[in-house]
């Protein structure tokens, strides 16, 4: 079992030989990660690669079979999944939703319902928004905390291309804006290429890590995407380099 300890060092997230064992495979194996403030990490990996559990780890949720995971002093982490189900036959507010066991304060609130468009939607039902704005809500809802480590595991998954658009500009926005980390799991292309700072390739362990552009380089990143999907990778690379 893991120590699981508060540390003094300015780093918000230090994960060290990290491994999780189910049914004698090692889902996570040898892993090491350090999350800085201000950091915007992308894990990326194929269907099975560990890359959910990883996220849980950090949560908390998931104890590793060995390894260290520190923590800043009273870090907040707040974690937006894939999905999240409400019956619906539950009478809920957007705005209900929002302040459900939260401490919400109405002088800063404002700002996270700005950056992300809901402002408009805080008197509907819960059950009537579509994927995409449900999502939103989720990131407002994750903001009202104040963390200092945004987790997002596969956020835009199952959203159509322009909600996907839509959800990845606030993400932008509210990096920009709000001094916190972004731990993000995603196969997106865009979001990789255009804001993220770091990419992790994990396929159980950590295959290669560094900015987008040196990660397609690497070897072990083509070997496990493929030459195909390096060279998709390399185009975008190339075209989000010249339109800066």
């Amino acid at each position: 079992m893991q120590p699981v300890g508060k540390m003094t060092t300015p780093n918000l997230i230090e994960l060290e030989h990290i491994n999780v064992v189910w049914d004698n495979f090692k889902v996570l194996d040898d892993v090491n990660l350090i999350i800085e403030p201000r950091d915007f990490i992308t894990v990326v990996g194929p269907n099975g690669a560990g890359k959910s559990t990883l996220l849980k780890c950090i949560l908390g949720v998931i104890k590793p079979k060995s390894g260290n995971l520190l923590k800043a002093t009273n870090l907040k982490i707040s974690y937006v999944p894939q999905r999240m189900s409400i019956p619906e036959s539950l009478p809920l507010r957007v705005s209900d939703f929002l302040v459900l066991n939260k401490n919400f304060k109405c002088d800063w609130a404002d700002r996270y319902l700005e950056m992300t468009s809901i402002k408009s939607l805080l008197r509907k039902q819960i059950r009537n928004l579509s994927g995409g704005e449900f999502q939103q809500v989720l990131i407002a809802r994750a903001l009202i905390d104040e963390p200092q480590l945004l987790i997002l595991d596969e956020p835009a998954q199952n959203l159509d291309i322009q909600s996907q658009t839509r959800f990845y500009d606030s993400i932008e926005k509210i990096y920009e804006s709000v001094p916190l980390a972004v731990l993000m799991v995603s196969h997106d292309l865009h979001l990789v290429m255009s804001q993220t700072k770091r990419v992790i390739c994990l396929f159980h362990h950590v295959c290669c890590t560094g900015k987008p552009g040196e990660v397609i380089e690497d070897p072990e990143f083509i070997t496990l995407f493929g030459e195909d999907f390096s060279n998709m990778m390399r185009s975008y690379q190339h075209q989000h380099d010249h339109k800066h």
